[in-house]
């Protein structure tokens, strides 16, 4: 489908002015517009403005998610801390944890956050990033809805659980890893559906032990309805190493539930027992290191720059002329989209045009009109 390049300070408006439209207060509404936005501006797509009404608007709506976020810290020590969301805003939760994980690295080394009764938060990078802008190494995670099962099963037992790790370097951009410990994410297989692509043969499992392929849509609802799952790093059985993305996921699910006595597994389908719609409760987990604690930030980021640029100067495999080091392909994205807009997929268009028309917001036109 056609997709048409928005502008980002129409679309950064916008965003902002229908997440206050749904009750979300303006401050926290210009956290969760840069959060969702820049998903886009790092060519992640599948967790932007492709997102914006399904995942955030719809479960406000719902009366699923609160658009104000009671921000309550249950425990706190001078390292630590542990916050109860009450299903708020995730990228406000998120933003605030991570802020007071930076905090307490500043002052005493490190800082670690746990929060529970969250929502969706965004991308997880994000608050990495926050983190190395402030000459933090910074770590986060976050369990899911289960839509994954763990090597040898078929059932979705737990969810894409991304281990996300920012690193300060002297370069241009940060080393930052944001990737889910499943080989593809929910969001992804949305995005296939909205485009018309179909799913990559080895990453979605059926309840007969055999791969799903085709159609995403067909694929997608699968996985809701319980008769497939998605797998793990490494693919299905142990061959490929699947039980190694199985256990990195098992760490997201335990470091996003134990420490803050939160929920898990099968508690976060967003289903009550009669199969009513309900909060999904997610945990996550934020780790900020300062690096002024150890060698410095400037000899840190020296360092740091110094082995990436080591790793992309080694040889190339046969046909490939670069070697990438993580965050580099954002950057570079971001190089190429900052001057023009977001791309929009033709069913974000139409969403778009019916949040504008459902509040009123008739002072913006978009480009695909």
């Amino acid at each position: 489908m056609g997709k048409v390049v928005c502008p980002w300070d129409l679309i950064t408006n916008f965003v902002t002015d229908a997440f206050i439209g749904y009750g979300v207060p303006e401050e926290d509404a210009k956290i969760c517009t840069d959060i969702l936005l820049e998903s886009d501006k790092r060519g992640i797509e599948s967790h932007g403005c492709n997102r914006f009404k399904p995942i955030y608007l719809d479960r406000i709506k719902a009366g699923i998610q609160n658009p104000v976020t009671n921000f309550e810290i249950v425990k706190e020590t001078p390292c630590t801390a542990v916050v109860d969301g009450h299903d708020g805003m995730g990228q406000v939760i998120g933003y605030k944890a991570m802020q007071m994980a930076i905090d307490k690295a500043k002052q005493y080394g490190m800082g670690m956050v746990a929060v529970r009764n969250s929502c969706h938060y965004g991308i997880a990078g994000y608050y990495t990033t926050m983190a190395t802008k402030q000459g933090c190494i910074g770590m986060t995670g976050t369990n899911a809805r289960p839509s994954v099962a763990p090597t040898f099963g078929v059932e979705g037992m737990f969810g894409t659980n991304p281990l996300t790790v920012g690193i300060p370097t002297d370069e241009a951009f940060d080393f930052n890893i944001d990737c889910a410990t499943s080989i593809t994410q929910n969001g992804k297989i949305e995005y296939y559906e909205r485009i018309g692509e179909e799913v990559h043969p080895g990453t979605i499992i059926g309840i007969d032990g055999e791969p799903i392929e085709g159609d995403a849509g067909v694929a997608l609802k699968k996985i809701r309805n319980g008769t497939a799952a998605l797998t793990t790093l490494g693919g299905i059985g142990e061959e490929l190493g699947g039980y190694k993305g199985y256990g990195y996921a098992m760490i997201i699910e335990l470091l996003s539930a134990v420490l803050q006595d939160g929920e898990y597994g099968k508690a976060l389908n967003g289903k009550d027992e009669n199969g009513n719609l309900c909060p999904y409760h997610l945990g996550h987990f934020f780790i900020a290191i300062d690096t002024g604690h150890f060698v410095g930030e400037e000899e840190t980021r020296k360092k740091a720059g110094e082995i990436l640029r080591t790793v992309r100067a080694s040889k190339k495999q046969p046909g490939c002329d670069r070697i990438y080091t993580a965050g580099e392909k954002e950057y570079e994205i971001w190089q190429q989209r900052k001057d023009s807009g977001v791309p929009i997929n033709e069913s974000v268009q139409k969403e778009i045009l019916e949040i504008r028309d459902e509040l009123g917001l008739t002072q913006y036109k978009f480009p695909w009109e």
